[in-house]
């Protein structure tokens, strides 16, 4: 009876022990199983994601090209608004996904397309990715200066922004970016003796001090480049390829067309020109220039400057306010004076006469302050003149001018006032954008007339989103930023 009893107390144990144990080995088994299926589904998510994410690709690549083929097109050809929703397929046009584009064109005058693209996977519609790519083709304003001849910048000149001509740059100043010359060498006419580099200067390196106006043989060929640092910060190159300057002068008669057609278009005033004066509500008020203020006694065209003059408005007669197109295009058939502020606004002033003549090709003129109120690229403006772009004899001492200058065959500057004339030296020109000039460019002269400092500061808003019908390199998008949202 005892023997029985042992074998069934040891098949109680056994029995509890295989309980016990079973009971853990389904425990561990349910767990195994949970996180094997908790890993799976992880797996498949994260595929899901991945998948999620290239078919977002797939949707930016798809927008990309279709600008390529139609570059003003932002409805996806379906001139409907948006957003414009795709199958994404495989060889077998089984459909794996979709994905939704949102497409915000340009402002006016801007190239920036932002396109948004959201993937979306078939097997599970509740994960999704997105994408923000931003397009644009750049602009010709790629310089803080461009010009199409031998250009000096004398003592005094500070610019932020490179600077290129297609002829050889003399550099008295400092500059902050990079300087650039089409030419190896070329005869600086403002001094006598041989051929100098491309690019070059002729302040005495330190520990020297002052400027040299003689031939220097350190800046000539064949000697080595000196590094000057002190003048050009980021350095100069030369040679290097020629700027197509034709392309650069946008077409007038085209922004003429489109002034008429649905921007402001003005022709002849009858008079000297026009006087516009742009205002921070969104309008200008337009004068008619009746007479020129005198030079007075004593001042003279003494260097024959070609259409010399005070070009400064003596009598003038109030016409009307209009308010800016949407278009953003002004165009005056007549030499054209422009000051004031603006404010959230994207315009292009342009001037000329037709058929073009050289003895009647128009000129701008700045006078006084012509400024923005934001520097973030909602204020944009440019002039383009179909002759000059000058400053007046009776000039602001202290100018600010915030534009993109464009001379079209003439040059940026301000004639020469002699030491008989009056206001012949003023104080400080300040320049945020961009000069573009067919001739020698020039505030100052030599003997201290003119602005006795200029600053010019490169408005880097104008490469991807310039003032309208502002010229343009191409008519390729590019990608300029790309983010996961």
């Amino acid at each position: 009876m005892k023997i029985k009893n042992k074998k069934n107390k040891k098949s109680g144990y056994l029995l509890i022990q295989a309980l016990v144990f079973g009971s853990v080995g389904v425990v561990i088994l349910g767990g195994l199983i949970s996180w094997g299926a908790s890993n799976y589904r992880a797996a498949r998510q994260t595929t899901a994601r991945e998948q999620a994410f290239q078919i977002a690709e797939a949707g930016i690549e798809y927008y990309r090209w279709h600008l390529a083929h139609a570059a003003q097109d932002y409805q996806d050809g379906t001139g409907a608004a948006g957003p414009y929703v795709h199958n994404y397929t495989d060889k077998n046009g089984t459909v794996l996904g979709t994905y939704t584009l949102t497409i915000t064109p340009p402002i006016v005058g801007s190239t920036i397309v932002t396109v948004v693209s959201e993937g979306k996977v078939a097997s599970d519609a509740s994960l999704s990715r997105k994408i923000e790519a931003k397009f644009a083709i750049p602009s010709l304003a790629k310089y803080a200066f461009v010009a199409n001849s031998n250009m000096r910048f004398g003592a005094g000149t500070e610019v932020f922004g490179p600077i290129h001509s297609n002829a050889g740059i003399r550099f008295d100043g400092l500059v902050h970016n990079i300087v650039t010359s089409a030419v190896a060498s070329y005869d600086d006419p403002d001094h006598s003796g041989a051929v100098e580099f491309g690019v070059h200067t002729h302040v005495n390196a330190p520990p020297g001090s002052g400027i040299t106006d003689t031939f220097r043989a350190l800046e000539a060929p064949p000697s080595a480049v000196p590094n000057r640092a002190d003048i050009f910060e980021a350095g100069r190159q030369f040679p290097v390829p020629a700027v197509d300057f034709n392309g650069f002068t946008a077409d007038l008669s085209n922004i003429k067309t489109q002034a008429q057609t649905s921007g402001r278009y003005f022709a002849s005033s009858g008079a000297q020109g026009y006087q516009v004066i742009l205002k921070t509500n969104d309008t200008f008020d337009l004068y008619r220039v009746n007479t020129l203020s005198s030079a007075g006694s004593g001042c003279s065209n003494s260097q024959n400057q070609t259409g010399w003059g005070t070009w400064s408005i003596s009598t003038r007669t109030f016409l009307q306010n209009y308010a800016f197109p949407a278009n953003g295009l002004i165009f005056l058939e007549d030499h054209v004076w422009v000051e004031g502020t603006i404010n959230s606004a994207r315009l292009t002033i342009a001037s000329g006469k037709f058929p073009e003549n050289s003895s009647t090709n128009t000129n701008i003129i700045v006078n006084n302050d012509l400024s923005y109120t934001n520097y973030n690229g909602t204020d944009v403006l440019s002039l383009i003149a179909q002759n000059n772009i000058l400053v007046g004899k009776n000039s602001a001492d202290d100018l600010e001018l915030d534009a993109a200058l464009v001379a079209k065959n003439g040059f940026v500057g301000r004639y020469y006032y002699g030491s008989s004339c009056t206001n012949n030296s003023r104080t400080s020109l300040r320049l945020v954008g961009m000069i573009a000039t067919n001739q020698r460019y020039g505030f100052a002269y030599t003997d201290g007339t003119g602005y006795a400092t200029r600053t010019i500061i490169y408005d880097a808003n104008l490469l991807y989103g310039p003032p309208p019908s502002f010229p343009l390199t191409s008519d390729q998008y590019q990608t300029i930023s790309w983010r996961e949202l």
